[in-house]
């Protein structure tokens, strides 16, 4: 059973930055990448950012240069910060961990979301 939670969020002012965490947790947990989402009411759930094992990290036109998304070596943790967050940053946001059990086929878990409000 492969668990995902993130933490982190909170009320920002306009400008602001906020840090969030990711964490997996599950036996013989192998992750092949840990990847950000967001929704925000009404709209699509979109790419914020995706790390993968071999250290490739891509991130969404709209938060490119703002947000950065790390890992922590040789734990399943991984963190997105974000830095001149405006309004239309607000929304849930989620992380997906791409990842295998006992060598077994990749697949992917959702965590609950954390809310995050951009609010002066």
């Amino acid at each position: 059973q492969v668990q995902v939670a993130e933490s982190g969020g909170g009320l920002v002012q306009p400008g602001g930055s906020l840090t969030l965490s990711c964490a997996a947790s599950g036996s013989s947990l192998d992750i092949y990448s840990m990847a950000w989402y967001r929704q925000a009411p009404g709209k699509e759930r979109e790419l914020v950012a995706i790390s993968t094992s071999s250290g490739i990290t891509n991130y969404g036109d709209s938060v490119a240069g703002r947000f950065a998304a790390s890992r922590e070596n040789g734990k399943n943790t991984g963190f997105l910060q974000m830095d001149s967050l405006t309004l239309g940053d607000t929304a849930v946001y989620y992380c997906k961990v791409a990842a295998r059990q006992g060598g077994l086929l990749f697949q992917d878990y959702w965590g609950q979301g954390t809310q995050v409000t951009v609010s002066s």
